[in-house]
């Protein structure tokens, strides 16, 4: 377990160094961030001088040293629009981004596993063949699409949902969140189904493949040979064998979720990360966008790291420190 957390450890520097030359390369391509702080009315000598205390009219490498000697202390750079310190304000963010997050999960994971499961266990049922077709459906409509088919339908139409925003907060733990209202599970519910649709149809059709491929296994007709129940074949000796893969490629599109909620954030108007990354790339403002990009990279790094340790939780015959059994 030591061995491992210190190779993720030795892992995130690398891979946050990485992005921290992608993210900085990307801040010096956004445009000119003066055009939003000073306007087109100031003077060339005001552009300047501006571009002087900003530090942007040194080189390049002084300027990635002296950031990287400032994120080794937690300071990312101030906004150029906000006027604030970049890392706190994503970080003010990132609760509502971990709120959709979560509530897309649950509900792939509640319509997924039954369906995916039924669908291997049954697969010429016609509710297995519906669901392998809808799954096609999900895929190829994009999810621009389905928020907006979703808002018409069901905030529009039916006047069921409320179409944007995060609702009423609560914080009875500490956590300031939508889950412990109803306003706020009501204005959750749309965007989270939205984000949900990314996914659901990847884990129904890995479930399934990853289910008939188990239940072919001779162990698998060994246990029905036996007269064991079939609820204990299906899920203690087969669905337990199809967690791995399932933990492998669910884990870190789980993780992606965090990334792919720009567009849902937008769309719906929702508070968090993605739609303040989308702001500050309009804004060509450099700081937030850095401090975007190595936050969702130390949430791959976690989301990684969380996925190894379910790799021995699931099967102990699999060694953490890389070592064969």
């Amino acid at each position: 377990m030591l061995e491992l957390l210190l190779r993720r450890l030795i892992q995130t520097l690398l891979v946050l160094g990485v992005i921290s030359l992608i993210a900085f390369v990307i801040q010096e391509q956004l445009g000119d961030p003066l055009r939003e702080l000073s306007g087109q009315s100031v003077s060339t000598e005001e552009r300047t001088r501006l571009r002087h205390e900003l530090g942007l009219d040194r080189p390049f490498a002084l300027r990635y040293g002296q950031f990287v000697g400032r994120a080794l202390r937690g300071d990312l750079g101030h906004s150029y629009f906000f006027k604030e310190p970049a890392l706190p304000l994503i970080l003010a963010r990132l609760p509502a981004t971990l709120e959709l997050v979560l509530g897309a999960t649950l509900i792939v994971l509640l319509i997924s596993v039954p369906v995916g499961l039924f669908a291997a266990i049954r697969p010429r049922h016609p509710l297995s063949q519906l669901a392998m077709g809808l799954t096609l459906f999900g895929i190829s409509v994009p999810i621009f699409i389905t928020a907006i088919l979703g808002i018409m339908l069901f905030s529009v139409k039916l006047g069921w949902l409320p179409a944007q925003g995060r609702g009423e907060l609560s914080a009875p733990f500490g956590w300031n969140s939508g889950l412990f209202t109803l306003d706020g599970v009501q204005h959750l519910l749309l965007p989270a189904c939205t984000l949900a649709s990314l996914l659901l149809p990847l884990f129904v059709r890995l479930i399934r493949a990853e289910m008939t491929a188990v239940l072919n296994q001779e162990y698998i007709k060994f246990a029905w040979a036996k007269g064991l129940a079939p609820g204990r074949i299906w899920w203690l000796h087969a669905f337990k064998n199809t967690l791995l893969p399932l933990i492998t490629v669910g884990g870190m599109q789980i993780g992606g979720l965090v990334a792919y909620a720009i567009l849902t954030e937008t769309i719906f108007q929702w508070p968090g990360m993605g739609a303040l990354f989308l702001q500050s790339v309009n804004r060509a403002d450099g700081p937030v966008v850095t401090a975007y990009l190595l936050v969702v990279g130390v949430i791959f790094v976690i989301t990684s790291t969380l996925v190894d340790l379910l790799y021995g939780l699931v099967d102990p015959r699999i060694r953490l420190s890389g070592t064969a059994p």
